[in-house]
């Protein structure tokens, strides 16, 4: 499940005068950035194993065929690697299908299983977009063997409990159903069901009026626009159109989620229906939805996600395929949305004692005092100072990295405690 966003982390390249060491696509995480990024993925974490979810990690590597999920997944978005033994390999897009092979492979039918992922996912940026960024930090979550209900209503509410623990407020959460959309298609000639399909997915009402529709056909394309608003209102539109047994159904489905999700929530969440809503994988077979904060100058999408029910099917030995449901939730767009609140950390945690051998011949014992004082029940950060400073250095030193005590230590280890005032 991935979404493809612009550098959020700053990106620095070699100096113009020498040598360029910077690979293209590429970026560092600096510490105060690695800093920031455990700030979120910490608070994602204790939602995820609140909820029941536990950690799966999956290789970075997989086989090509493995990747593209049956054919959803483009080669051409797969960076590649040649093995002589192995064959083509590619550095996972996403974590969906890895996690699904995973599932069917190594973890038997013991379903459900509630499996959530914190990892680095890869994407070769399109042709004509070189140097554009193509690696991505996602936090996500997999439901698997959960169908029905429950489980959709589970996953989005689950999704809506990460948002708030962040502290976004600004959100909304935009719901789509891809058996539905599937379902309004077919109407149309055949041979045009994707070009629709695509107009729609990009709001493309100028090529859309461009394709040779009957007027009937037009009409009821252009009426697929407007199904997006208010759960209440786009149920009433959809209610008026000619629906088979299928689409009936997944009407009734769609209007019961919706009324449990706002029977269950104290606080209405924010939800706006959209039937245009097409993901950008195609494994996609109910619910569809997005994360979207529109806290800045522009709307970002935070997350997305999904019912595959298919999906574990395509790995499993016999064919046998169980439901699935999840989201993905983009780390670097999370990232930019809370650094314009003020809510991520400013500066790199500080140490908390810095130890001094007064001399050379002190080195042992300031080892083994600053050894004694890591050994704390609580995290204590704790630096050696390297020699050759005078104290005024030492103490500048520490005054400029906010560490609020200098342990002097002197002959046969006995310490001399200083504390500095760092305010």
């Amino acid at each position: 499940m991935v979404h493809q966003s612009p550098p959020s982390f700053p990106i620095k390249k070699g100096d113009d005068k020498g040598i360029n060491f910077y690979s293209p696509g590429a970026r560092d995480l600096l510490p105060l950035d690695v800093a920031q990024k455990l700030w979120v993925e910490n608070r994602l974490q204790q939602v995820f194993q609140r909820w029941g979810y536990h950690r799966i990690i999956t290789s970075t590597l997989e086989r090509l065929e493995t990747l593209m999920a049956g054919g959803v997944i483009q080669p051409s978005t797969v960076i590649q690697v040649q093995d002589i033994e192995e064959g083509t390999l590619g550095l996972r897009p996403e974590l969906t299908a890895s996690i699904a092979r995973a599932s069917v492979t190594r973890m038997g039918a013991a379903y459900p299983q509630r499996l959530y992922y914190n990892a680095n996912i890869f994407r070769r940026s399109p042709v004509g977009h070189h140097g554009r960024q193509q690696e991505f930090y996602q936090a996500g979550v997999e439901l698997l063997g959960g169908g029905g209900l429950v489980a959709d209503a589970e996953i989005l509410l689950l999704l809506a409990d990460c948002v708030n623990q962040l502290g976004l407020s600004k959100w909304q959460l935009i719901l789509g159903e891809a058996g539905l959309t599937r379902s309004l298609l077919s109407s149309f000639p055949i041979q045009l069901q994707e070009k629709i399909r695509f107009c729609i997915a990009n709001l493309d009402r100028i090529t859309l009026e461009t394709l040779p529709l009957s007027p009937e056909h037009q009409q009821l394309a252009l009426s697929l626009f407007e199904l997006r608003g208010r759960p209440e209102d786009v149920l009433q539109k959809i209610a008026v159109l000619k629906l088979d047994e299928s689409g009936l159904i997944i009407v009734n489905h769609l209007k019961s989620l919706v009324e449990l999700l706002r029977d269950t929530c104290t606080t209405p969440l924010p939800i706006i229906l959209d039937l245009t809503l097409i993901q950008t994988f195609d494994y996609y077979t109910g619910i569809v939805f997005e994360v979207v904060s529109d806290a800045d100058a522009q709307a970002r999408v935070l997350g997305q996600g999904g019912r595959y029910d298919q999906l574990l099917g395509l790995y499993h030995p016999q064919g046998e395929t169980y439901p699935g449901i999840g989201f993905a939730l983009n780390i670097e767009d999370i990232h930019q949305v809370l650094l314009s609140d003020g809510q991520l950390p400013r500066q790199t945690p500080a140490s908390d004692w810095l130890v001094v051998p007064v001399t050379s011949q002190e080195s042992a014992a300031a080892f083994a005092y600053a050894q004694k004082l890591r050994e704390s029940a609580h995290l204590v950060r704790v630096e050696m100072d390297l020699g050759g400073r005078e104290p005024a250095e030492i103490r500048e030193y520490a005054r400029r990295c906010r560490i609020s005590r200098i342990a002097w230590v002197k002959a046969e280890g006995t310490p001399e405690i200083e504390t500095l005032n760092n305010s």
